[in-house]
C-alpha cells in the first residue's frame, strides 16, 4: 500500500470498454515522486490523501481480477499531516 495525494482527474475519451465509468485520477507519492494514474474506487476529489494498492490487489479492488488496473485507490485518509507537505 502507498500513501498518495490526488492531483486531478484524468480525462480519457478513448479507453477500454472494461474500464466502464470508473474515474481515473492523477496521483503523486507523498514524497513528491513521479506521478501515476489510479482508478478511483471510493470517490476522491483533488487534494485528498489516499491509500493506493497495486498489482493483483489493484485489479481486485477495482472490481475483478480481469480488470486492467495497476493502481487503485482503496481509501481516503481523514487526517494526514505529511512531512514537508
Amino acid at each position: 500500500m502507498k500513501i498518495m495525494r490526488v492531483e486531478k482527474t484524468l480525462v480519457s475519451t478513448n479507453r477500454l470498454e472494461s474500464f466502464g465509468h470508473r474515474p481515473l485520477l492523477v496521483v503523486q507519492d507523498r514524497l513528491g515522486g513521479p506521478r501515476s494514474v489510479a482508478v478511483d474506487s471510493v470517490g476522491c476529489v483533488p487534494g485528498d490523501w489516499v491509500i493506493c494498492v497495486g498489482s493483483s490487489a489493484a485489479r481486485e479492488a477495482a472490481g475483478s481480477k480481469e480488470y486492467p488496473s495497476d493502481l487503485t485507490i482503496v481509501g481516503i485518509i481523514d487526517r494526514w499531516e505529511a512531512e514537508g507537505a
